[in-house]
């Protein structure tokens, strides 16, 4: 799965009109992905997905955009940022699945596989992340899609190292 190009922290400074135009490239991606995911949806092994593929690319490229523009202070951290960085400096040690209060609202740590070993045997690298728990005890759908559009990356399995 190593074969999303990850864009390293460059020189090159973004301006909004770049976010706009992948946002824009973005939309019809999306939709494409989502139908071709719910095509596989059972389905085990390899199963070639060129539509997915090429949406993750697109995100992970407008995560990078994103990041630079708050870099650079024209676009203000989210919520989610703050409040993540805060929560992982409170709880260093929170394990999968635990939930904290903050604010007075509760808040459950997560890990996902971020890199495969060689052989893909064992995880060698797990991503951590924060989702807002509404008061039925579900995920907030709003956030978990503030923190996939925030970090892509992490939801990717990969055996390289980025």
């Amino acid at each position: 799965m190593g074969k999303y190009r990850l864009t390293k922290l460059n020189n090159k400074l973004h301006v909004i009109s770049e976010l706009n135009d992948i946002n824009n490239e973005l939309i019809p991606l999306k939709e494409m992905a989502d139908r071709e995911l719910a095509s596989i949806y059972g389905l085990t092994g390899m199963v070639y997905t060129p539509h997915l593929d090429a949406y993750m690319q697109v995100s992970i490229n407008k995560a990078a955009i994103l990041a630079c523009l708050k870099r650079q202070k024209i676009l203000p951290l989210s919520e989610v940022e703050l409040i993540s960085t805060a929560l992982d400096c409170l709880h260093k040690r929170a394990k999968n699945n635990a939930i904290v209060e903050y604010k007075g609202k509760k808040y459950q740590r997560q890990f996902s596989p971020f890199k495969l070993s060689k052989s893909g045997k064992s995880v060698q690298k797990w991503a951590k992340f924060w989702l807002l728990q509404l008061s039925d005890e579900t995920i907030d759908p709003y956030w978990d899609s503030q923190v996939r559009e925030i970090w892509p990356t992490y939801f990717l399995i990969r055996a390289i190292d980025l």
